[in-house]
Parts: structure tokens; sequence; C-alpha cells
């Protein structure tokens, strides 16, 4: 069992005496002894190597004490996986030299056997499980097929993703296999991860965003819940769209246990939206973790008071920046702590 449960507590819709608090990217850049693995061993070591994996996963655990854990991990080792070429570029995030332009392309593109290529992050699953000895619970996650698509098809990250939407507009057809198929890997690679150990799962659609309301329901959300649905029997599953405020009422319908919201939609009007019966996750501006401490603690409170101590996750409304001191970060998650109705 697992000893502090309340981030499960709130996936389920249980009351609670607090919010639970976690943060994405909690794994990561702004913590000096992440830094120092960094500087050591590069990106897709630190991901395929277990050891690493587990080590950065804890790392946020000891030093600043969130609820839940989340696994470190990029979501382009699925690509990877597929058959598609990224490399990671200082500075420049990722590149996949050979972008997906046509059907025949798409073609080459196959749906793997998730042991041989990713049982490296299953074997990180089980170590990390090992090292947080159930005092918190595992996240696991993976992106959405669109955001997967976004930079398979765009060869890199780009402000609006054109490229990517004018292949979906043009060729249907080849955007829709390839969708398919990486729907099909990530429903493969999630159970994956749950039985190797993960106690939940967060799909992050980081692009969603970038398509139109009618447009994200064809070439996102669908092969999103295609994922929910896969899982909803075996596991509690978050999903997160970056600028999908537009999608709540179609998301709150669906089997998801969670929605992430960003900090562009208020608590209220996200309560609104996805029809008032599902957990929410969010929304604190990550920048906002550059303001005074007592600037922090206070808007935490107000943040809570306006979501409601129930069916609610306390989080930032995207990733922590690299910027942040370590302090302030700590403060997010002790203001949640110390919060009382």
């Amino acid at each position: 069992m697992i000893k502090n449960d309340l981030f499960l507590k709130a996936l389920r819709g249980e009351t609670v005496e607090r919010p639970p608090v976690w943060m994405m990217r909690q794994a990561g850049r702004y913590l000096p002894e992440f830094i120092a693995l960094r500087d050591k061993y590069d990106f897709f070591t630190r991901c395929e190597t277990p050891e690493l994996a587990a080590e950065i996963t804890v790392q946020p655990i000891r030093r600043i004490a969130p609820d839940a854990a989340i696994l470190f991990s990029d979501i382009l080792v699925v690509p990877r996986a597929m058959g598609i070429h990224v490399e990671l570029k200082d500075n420049l995030g990722p590149i996949i030299p050979n972008p997906i332009r046509t059907m025949e392309q798409v073609n080459q593109v196959f749906v793997p056997n998730i042991q041989e290529t990713l049982g490296y992050v299953m074997d990180a699953v089980k170590l990390t499980k090992e090292m947080l000895n159930d005092e918190v619970p595992l996240i696991g996650f993976a992106g959405s097929p669109w955001t997967i698509f976004c930079y398979a098809v765009e060869g890199k990250g780009s402000k609006s993703f054109d490229t990517a939407k004018g292949f979906c507009f043009s060729n249907p057809v080849a955007a829709h296999t390839l969708l398919q198929k990486i729907t099909d890997t990530t429903i493969l690679y999630l159970k994956e991860k749950v039985k190797a150990g993960c106690d939940a799962i967060q799909i992050f659609d980081s692009w969603g965003g970038m398509l139109s309301p009618v447009d994200y329901q064809e070439f996102s959300w669908k092969y999103i819940n295609q994922i929910v649905e896969a899982l909803a029997d075996e596991t509690q599953v978050i999903v997160f769209g970056k600028g999908c405020w537009f999608a709540l009422g179609e998301m709150g319908k669906s089997r998801a246990s969670a929605l992430g919201v960003d900090w562009t939609c208020t608590p209220r009007n996200a309560r609104y939206l996805s029809g008032g019966n599902i957990t929410l996750q969010g929304n604190f501006d990550p920048s906002r973790l550059l303001s005074p401490i007592p600037v922090i603690k206070k808007m935490v409170h107000e943040m809570i008071n306006e979501f409601g101590k129930d069916k609610y996750i306390a989080n930032l409304g995207h990733g922590i920046l690299p910027n942040i001191p370590v302090d302030h970060a700590k403060a997010f998650i002790d203001a949640v702590k110390e919060y009382k109705q």
C-alpha cells in the first residue's frame, strides 16, 4: 500500500483533507543534482539508463517532497521506437533529420515490440518503484499522438506547426495512418508501464492548442480518447492539453480520471467547461514561481480556493522552468501542504 495516496484519492474523486500536489517537469532542470547528471550524460543516455532515470525521478521527492513522482523520460522515446530517427541538439531541442512528408515514409513507420524497443523504460519504472519504497505514487506518461505527429512531420519544434497541420489537410489519409500507428504504439507502451508498476498515467498534448476546435476533434482528441478507453479499466488517466480549454467539455465526458488545465483558463471556467464532475489538475503559471515566496504562497491558496479542495490536484499550468530557484519550487509544494480551509 502506498503510504501517501492523496494523489490517487483525488484521481478517484474522493474527499481529501487537502489537495495533492506535484509539478510537471519536477524531475529536472531546476535542480542542481539534475544539472550535475545532465553535464555528465547526454539526454538519451539518461532516458535509456534505468539507474539514471530512476535517480532523476526520485531527486525531487527527496528535495521538495511532492505527493507524486513522475518518471524521468521523454515523449520522443516513442517515435524513436517506431523507426523515426530523433536527435536532441543543445539549445535547439528535438530534431528529426528526415521528417515525414509522404505516404511512402508513413508506410515505413512501424508499431514496435515494446519490450524489445522500450524495455529500458520498464526497467526504470521497476527500479524507481523500489527506490520510492511505496512513499508516493509513480506517474508514467506519453505524448499525445498529435504532439508526436507534430515533431515527426515538422522535423523540429515550432511556434505554429504549419507544416504538420498542412500535411493533415493536404494528405489526410497519410496523416490519419501515421496518427493511428502512434496511437497503437502508445497504448501498448502505456499498458506495459502500468504492468511494470506505474500507478497513474498522464497524456501530454503539448501542441493540441495549435488546432482549431473542429480540427482538434479529428486530429487529436479522437486518438487521445482511444488511449483513455484502452487504459481506463487498468489505471487512472490524466489528460493535459495545453491551450485546449475549448475541448474541456468533450474531455469531461470521457473516461479520463482528471484533466490538466493551463494558466490561461480560470478555475471557475475550467470547472464549468468540463462539466463540474471531473478532477482537475493545474494551473499555476510556471513563471509565477519567480514571484517572492510570500506571493507564491498567497496565490497558491487563492488557486486552491477557486478550484475547491476536492476533485483537485495542485500543479503548474505547464512544466517548471529551468531558472526557478529550488526554494521557490519548494514554497509552491509547501503552500499546498499548509492549506487549510
